[in-house]
């Protein structure tokens, strides 16, 4: 059997024309200000160094990659796509799309990663995987991150203009690598408008006029507030640190944010915003 894995697919009506042609001048320009070009890994050479990249970022050994050759060969063979960028030799960026079912017209991002000096770079590889899922017919992405990690959640909700309404716990179970460390991997759910996506950069809440809340978060300072703009919730600095330094720390901060962004999901709020200080920002659903 014989399948198309590199046959677009018709991209619907229902995707406005002036919204593809937005999505490819903000990737060119994304891509021109990071001075990198981002193409499709099609052949296995360079797959092959995109699975070396990805052991490199999540601090695995080589052989046991968070996704081996096989997975991202059968993966884009199946219609889906890695995207990359290169120094010269050096793979700096990388990224695997998946689709989700037909109905959700969504596609899930696997994974994605730049390299730590980032200078624009995994901003540029964001939004290649925009134009690409807009041509083959997705109006929204959706993927997965750790909410103890403050730089993705800035990145993703602030930068990029995503939500976030769903908060899993422990969602893949121990994970060994050098990022995850012993902790458990609870995860917030992403969603991003491709046809229009809407960054929003927040303060963090008004502590003039905010009620905050009693319980403390693990380094003595304040967890959680409520002012007019919505119910807050603040993260570590950087959890990937406290996790190698102090484990028992790096648990306490977990189960801290846990406390508050749970019971927040179950009344109905979702996370609409992310400061540079570390505070989500949770709305209800029916608030604009």
């Amino acid at each position: 059997m014989h399948l198309p894995g590199r046959a677009p697919r018709a991209a619907p009506t229902t995707v406005p024309t002036a919204a593809r042609a937005s999505a490819v001048e903000v990737a060119a320009r994304a891509a021109t200000r990071a001075g990198v070009r981002i193409r499709l890994a099609e052949d296995l050479v360079t797959v092959e160094a995109v699975s070396r990249f990805l052991a490199g970022v999540w601090q695995t050994p080589e052989h046991q990659p968070p996704l081996g050759v096989d997975a991202l060969r059968a993966f884009a063979h199946a219609g889906g796509a890695v995207h990359y960028s290169s120094d010269g030799d050096e793979v700096i960026a990388a990224s695997v799309l998946l689709f989700c079912r037909p109905a959700s017209r969504a596609v899930y991002s696997m994974i994605a990663a730049a390299r730590t000096s980032d200078r624009g770079v995994g901003f540029a590889l964001k939004q290649a995987q925009r134009v690409w899922a807009l041509d083959h017919g997705a109006t929204s992405m959706i993927w997965t991150f750790d909410p103890l990690v403050s730089r993705n959640a800035h990145f993703n909700l602030a930068k990029l203009g995503a939500t976030a309404g769903e908060y899993r716990v422990n969602f893949f179970g121990h994970i060994d690598d050098g990022v995850n460390g012993h902790d458990e991997t609870d995860r917030l759910t992403a969603v991003w408008s491709l046809a229009e996506p809407r960054p929003d950069h927040v303060v963090g809440p008004d502590f003039g006029s905010a009620e905050v809340d009693a319980a403390r978060a693990p380094d003595g300072r304040a967890l959680s507030a409520r002012d007019e703009n919505g119910h807050w919730c603040r993260v570590p600095a950087d959890i990937v640190a406290t996790r190698r330094e102090d484990r028992e720390l790096a648990a306490a901060w977990r189960e801290a944010v846990r406390g508050v962004l749970l019971p927040a999901f179950d009344a109905g709020f979702t996370v609409t915003g992310f400061s540079r200080a570390g505070w989500y920002r949770l709305t209800r659903t029916e608030q604009p």
